[in-house]
């Protein structure tokens, strides 16, 4: 199953996001009111879980393209906001001090791994 891929981190830097990230956020309210699980149900074939290293989370793959779409960026702009925007950090699960991808693992997930799926009609 590709959620057994997954690890989880803890921060001791987590707490920030209480308290720099407000509670109406759009960002924050996504991700209460949306359970993104769907993600791995439509993705699950496009995946191999016996051949090459894990995987980047498709989930927060398909969060990075969400934030491209809702704030008009490029692949290589919403990488580069990641690395700063809290908000971002928060939506996409990721620690405060955690790294970001680097663009080019966002084009090939687009291109690769959704193919002809269009997950944000789903959404």
């Amino acid at each position: 199953m590709l959620q057994k891929q997954e690890s989880l981190s803890f921060s001791p830097y987590e707490s920030l996001y209480d308290l720099i990230i407000e509670e109406d956020n759009e960002l924050r309210r996504i991700n209460e009111l949306v359970d993104f699980s769907f993600i791995y149900k439509e993705l699950e074939d496009n995946y191999s879980l016996t051949n090459g290293r894990n995987a980047i989370c498709p989930i927060r793959m398909f969060k990075y393209i969400l934030l491209k779409r809702m704030y008009k960026l490029s692949d290589a702009d919403v990488v580069k906001r990641s690395k700063y925007d809290m908000s971002f950090k928060y939506f996409l699960g990721m620690a405060p001090e955690a790294s970001v991808i680097d663009s080019s693992s966002l084009t090939h997930f687009r291109k690769l791994r959704l193919k002809d799926i269009n997950l944000l009609d789903l959404l």
